[in-house]
């Protein structure tokens, strides 16, 4: 620089200006957030972050180019709820939230800062994808994107990482959200995919629209790519928050404690019928036990045949996996199996106790699932249940047969305790399926019809005195059979009771999943 040519400039005004263009929208900007129902990033932030907490980095990033603020995403950290994050967070009044080279950069110290401080991580995703003008600086190198992702593996069970997605997480972006612990989709805005629907017209021939591409309700029921549900951005913060109140802030901590509440209502003895062809709601049963407004459900909309999520008792976290009656019997399919294991996963690495409530006939069977590979998905649940080390009590409510009884960590899987209702059973499979596999020529050879039913009768009576709940309880192959109205305090006692267990499994590097 030649002597002279820094004259009469205003650094400070020029910093200034540079500053205060990343704080506010562009016109056009602040247009296109309202017409989508959105909020501006760094109002965001101000519903995630306590008041004065936040500390931003790189805010100047990309500050000499025209139109670029902060290079279109605003990273920091501050408190949430008195406890330390940090965040990434698109802005997508800047070219749509898409990533230039200096967007990745800061991505990467994020993640490199998290794996240092050991602390969790929020997602702001909205986000048209890279930028393909800065590919050669953004794409294939040692700090470019691919290193978001291997940086997001490597934090995984490590952090929370918490995804919530405002508006479209597109092409290898929508990896971002697959690595979080949860990702909670805003209604009508949230879409993910890896190919848009142009795309896809262009490459496979296929006409499809955005939504049926990948949006936000069809990751939530269809392809459980997305978690849960929010009608717009502060729902989605308000519910990121709360997941966030359950776990601890790394693997190494336990999870927050609370003032002790009291179950919503009564377990009474009518609450799980004893027929098991009657169906009723398992958040009811699940409402007798947590403390009252705390339960905190996981993939509401996606494997409804089973539930699962956090909760308190006596203000202590849980996590509970629970078969659900009321839809399709609670039988267990592809997709519940896929849904329990990476919940189990999810509280295994963060210290959460887990309580299973079984009332499972087992596995779905037929072609359908075998061909969709039933096996595979059923044993990478029991390998979750199988490594799960946290404190742990599984619940027999009304029936567990064949594998379901597996996956319901019943007494194979070393529980701290398997208890049992009075009106419980555990077989290989029901009555009625048990009698008919071994006995059917006996049954059809029987030409009279009241003989064949009293044949029948007989068969069943003694097939139920085999698997009676206190047969097994005198056989010590359950812990405990316990009355309805005294099972949140056995809960309460039995976890406190394995709250210092050793917490190996098995020497190793890693396990090689059934996925």
């Amino acid at each position: 620089m030649r002597e002279g040519d820094d004259v009469g400039r205003d650094h400070y005004a020029e910093v200034d200006a540079a500053r205060k263009a990343t704080e506010v929208p562009s016109d056009a900007g602040a247009a296109k957030l309202a017409a989508q129902g959105k909020l501006y990033v760094r109002d965001r932030l101000g519903l995630l972050f306590d008041t004065g907490t936040f500390v931003e980095d790189g805010q100047l990033a990309n500050s000499l180019a025209t139109g670029l603020p902060a290079d279109g995403v605003v990273t920091g950290r501050g408190l949430v709820e008195g406890r330390p994050a940090l965040v990434v967070a698109n802005d997508p009044t800047v070219k749509a939230g898409s990533w230039g080279a200096r967007t990745v950069e800061k991505i990467v110290r994020v993640t490199e800062t998290a794996l240092r401080d050991e602390l969790p991580v929020f997602w702001f995703i909205d986000s048209a994808g890279a930028r393909i003008t800065d590919q050669v600086d953004l794409f294939p190198g040692r700090r470019g994107a691919g290193r978001i992702f291997h940086n997001q593996v490597a934090l995984s069970g490590r952090v929370p990482q918490i995804c919530c997605l405002f508006g479209p997480s597109a092409a290898g972006g929508a990896y971002i959200p697959s690595f979080c612990d949860v990702v909670i989709m805003v209604e009508g805005n949230a879409s993910m995919y890896l190919g848009s629907p142009r795309m896809a017209e262009m490459v496979v021939g296929e006409k499809v629209s955005l939504e049926e591409m990948g949006g936000a309700r069809m990751h939530a029921t269809v392809s459980g790519c997305g978690d849960n549900l929010a009608a717009d951005d502060a729902e989605a913060i308000e519910q990121a928050k709360a997941f966030f109140s359950y776990l601890p802030g790394s693997w190494r901590q336990p999870p927050p404690s609370y003032e002790s509440g009291t179950a919503a209502r009564e377990f009474t003895r009518d609450l799980v019928p004893a027929e098991e062809s009657q169906g009723y709601d398992i958040h009811d049963v699940i409402d007798a036990l947590v403390d009252d407004d705390s339960f905190f459900e996981v993939k509401p909309l996606f494997a409804a045949e089973l539930v699962t999520g956090f909760g308190l008792l006596e203000g202590q976290v849980v996590g509970v996996v629970a078969n659900q009656p009321a839809v399709k019997g609670g039988v267990l399919f592809t997709d519940s199996a896929d849904k329990a294991a990476r919940f189990i996963w999810l509280c295994d690495a963060f210290n959460v106790p887990l309580i299973y409530l079984a009332d499972v006939p087992g596995f779905m069977i037929g072609s359908v699932v075998e061909r969709e590979g039933i096996i595979r998905h059923g044993a990478k649940m029991i390998t979750a249940v199988a490594e799960a080390t946290v404190p742990t009590v599984s619940v027999i409510v009304r029936k567990a047969y064949g594998a379901g009884l597996y996956a319901m960590c019943g007494p194979g899987f070393g529980p701290d305790a398997c208890l049992a209702l009075p009106t419980a059973k555990i077989a290989v499979m029901g009555p009625e399926a048990a009698i008919n596999a071994v006995y059917f020529n006996k049954i059809a050879a029987i030409a009279d019809e009241a003989e064949r039913a009293a044949y029948v009768a007989g068969l069943r009576l003694e097939y139920e005195a085999d698997i009676d709940i206190l047969r097994l309880a005198s056989d010590l192959v359950i812990d405990a059979i316990v009355e309805p109205e005294e099972l949140r305090g056995q809960l309460v006692a039995r976890l406190a009771a394995a709250a210092g267990k050793d917490r190996r499994f098995s020497e190793r590097r890693h396990g090689v999943p059934p996925v």
